[in-house]
């Protein structure tokens, strides 16, 4: 893009950088030839979008939004086979312009229902339902949240009774908290769907089990008998996604309909149960392992709207008359957008980790070994609640750092906020996966108390807790490393003795550990931002960087770090680990990393690579034109499509003239 049609405080700070945002963006798109490639496929969808007119979604009512995003859908996958696309980080990049920040009715179709077959079923089943579903011909989604739980799984309503007479499963939800609630894609899109429901076989309860159920005709689209099903109404985003309620009434399915790669039920009604139960629920560990790099690219289009902005933003003076600046110079702004910057960068390499664990692991799974699920479990959970989280509060730091014009839908910062923070709750609420994921930690420092072995990732359980940090001026990265592992290992140890002294009182089991939870949810939390940081640290640390690039990483995994301190700086001085010395030497160069950080601010969020269709914002702009942007925004309101609404004439004038009447008679 020439210099000449870029606003010119966005030249100056991309002037400032001291090292060159490509070779960043080839670290994070892995190497150049990718990096090509990736900008190839966005900009034929770039160029694509422009010829089919698709509007932006903050111009759109509900109802055309959902019209677009099945027209968006279908004109997507008719280019993706043309364009014989297959590689799944291809076909994210691809779709990535023609969906900025929104979703498609399809998405579950992909993201669950498919992998669900592809992991749960048999070969048998594989082979009849997955070619069906690649056609599209069944479309499907993935029905589990109930209108009465959802991460609960043991209290979920929804049954399928087996009868051995007819071989056919009797598929029931009950009474109204039975109805599934949620799924995208179920109010009007899909025709088929995996419904998790209690197994019962001659009346006894056997436990979740996944079933197919076909809900649509697939050639009138009309609901199956006993199906009720449609859209569950106007939420806080997801404008696009058809989310929806389902209510079945004896709707019977073929035996073969369970999928049975695992648990199985016999013609005759015998149950053959799984060597692990949690092989059942794969699909959903996978799709945490995805959320964490998405909840990374999120916080990163958010960071780099505000950051531009806030380099373009004029807003009062630092030194009287000497006029005003630009919000990027001063430190309260830096410390919103650099703290969430470092974030970005810490998640999107924490998001590579979890899914090359899931990628192990799930290998292992294949071959037999299932050693290393519960790790694989306690792993993905955790971190899909941390990132999510860290995501959330960061996206909004970014809004707020845009000032009122955050607030408009023009910014693109609402829809991002709106797309991506139900990642905190869908897939697992999250309280309740950091709560799991405890269960497995206090299992291994139990381990840890008997002298057993514990994987290798907690092995900082066995170290001792009455140290201290022997952080210095000079500050080393395997400190900060230490540093986080010594908290997370401290809690876990005090919230297993939490509950050994409920129990001590007398509760119960389950009483003890609601009694210890909020430590537990703290402990769990320690846990994953230690893995976390030990992830980026090393990550940056192993890299083949240029001198210059990596002296910039290094910088942000020391910011990433020492700013987590200083925010939970209770929780690492306890016990006397860092005294009040080595506080305020991290406060002090968390200071100087913001002032050592600030040139490079814009360098660091171009490096992410995002078009600017992909950021669909007019703060957030290549070429730092927001002001032109949001005016033409403004002045495409269709409230500005009449001078005079017709609300003045049926509403406003004549209460006016009511008032003048009223008055004229006192």
């Amino acid at each position: 893009m020439s210099t000449s049609t870029v606003n010119p405080e966005l030249v100056k700070a991309r002037t400032q950088a001291t090292f060159d945002p490509l070779q960043l963006t080839y670290f994070l798109y892995d190497g150049p030839e990718k990096t090509k490639r990736k900008r190839y496929l966005q900009n034929i969808a770039i160029k694509e979008c422009e010829e089919q007119g698709f509007k932006r979604s903050a111009e759109l009512t509900r109802e055309e939004q959902y019209e677009q995003a099945i027209r968006k859908t279908t004109y997507t996958y008719k280019r993706i086979v043309e364009l014989g696309l297959k590689d799944p980080v291809e076909l994210y990049m691809f779709k990535e312009p023609i969906f900025p920040s929104e979703s498609s009715p399809f998405g579950l179709h992909e993201s669950m229902f498919l992998p669900t077959l592809q992991k749960q079923g048999t070969d048998t089943q594989r082979q009849k339902w997955v070619p069906l579903a690649k056609q599209y011909g069944v479309l499907g989604t993935y029905a589990q949240t109930e209108l009465g739980h959802g991460t609960f799984l043991r209290g979920l309503e929804t049954t399928a009774t087996y009868d051995v007479k007819t071989k056919e499963f009797i598929i029931n939800t009950p009474t109204i908290t039975a109805s599934k609630f949620w799924p995208g894609g179920l109010g009007k899109t899909s025709n088929h769907c995996v419904v998790m429901a209690k197994l019962i076989l001659a009346g006894k309860d056997y436990g979740m089990q996944s079933f197919i159920v076909p809900i649509r005709d697939v050639q009138t689209h009309q609901p199956l008998p006993g199906v009720t099903v449609g859209d569950i109404g106007q939420k806080f985003g997801y404008g696009a996604m058809d989310n929806g309620f389902l209510r079945l009434d004896n709707v019977r399915i073929p035996r073969e309909n369970m999928l049975m790669r695992y648990a199985q039920v016999l013609e005759d009604g015998t149950f053959v149960s799984p060597k692990n139960d949690k092989l059942v629920y794969g699909s959903m560990t996978l799709i945490r392992a995805q959320i964490v790099g998405g909840t990374a690219r999120g916080l990163a289009k958010a960071v780099t709207i505000a950051t531009r902005y806030s380099a373009v933003r004029k807003q009062s003076e630092i030194v009287p008359g000497a006029g005003e600046v630009a919000v990027l110079e001063f430190q309260t702004q830096q410390h919103k957008l650099l703290v969430q910057i470092a974030s970005a960068y810490a998640l999107s390499v924490a998001g590579r980790a979890s899914l090359a664990a899931y990628t192990r692991v799930s290998a292992q799974i294949e071959s037999g070994a299932l050693e290393e699920l519960p790790i694989l479990h306690a792993l993905s959970a955790v971190l899909k609640a941390f990132s999510s989280w860290e995501m959330a509060y960061g996206i909004e730091q970014c809004r707020m750092a845009c000032g009122g014009h955050g607030y408009m839908l023009a910014s693109g910062l609402p829809k991002i906020y709106a797309h991506e923070v139900p990642a905190c709750t869908y897939e697992g609420e999250n309280v309740v996966l950091c709560l799991q994921t405890a269960r497995f930690l206090v299992k291994c420092q139990d381990a840890v108390n008997n002298g057993e072995q514990v994987p290798s990732f907690v092995s900082y359980l066995k170290k001792p807790k009455n140290v201290q940090s022997q952080l210095s001026d000079k500050i080393d990265l395997k400190q900060l490393i230490e540093a986080y592992e010594h908290r997370a290992g401290r809690m876990i140890a005090e919230a297993t003795e939490r509950i050994k002294s409920q129990l001590s009182k007398g509760l119960k089991p389950a009483e003890a550990w609601n009694e210890s939870s909020q430590m537990l949810l703290e402990a769990s939390l320690a846990f994953g931002h230690a893995f976390v940081v030990r992830a980026f640290i090393e990550t940056v640390v192993s890299a083949k960087l240029e001198p210059s690039l990596a002296s910039v990483m290094t910088q942000l995994c020391e910011l990433y770090a020492l700013n987590g301190i200083n925010k939970y700086s209770g929780q690492f001085a306890k016990g006397g680990y860092f005294n009040d010395r080595q506080l305020e030497l991290i406060e002090s160069r968390v200071y100087d990393l913001l002032a050592a950080l600030k040139p490079n601010a814009v360098a660091l969020v171009d490096a992410f690579d995002f078009p600017d269709l992909v950021l669909d914002s007019d703060l957030g702009r290549y070429d730092g034109n927001v002001y032109e942007a949001l005016m033409k925004y403004a002045e495409r309101s269709k409230l500005n499509e009449s001078e005079v609404h017709e609300a003045f004439y049926k509403y406003q004038k004549p209460f006016v003239d009511y008032m003048k009447s009223v008055q004229s008679k006192l």
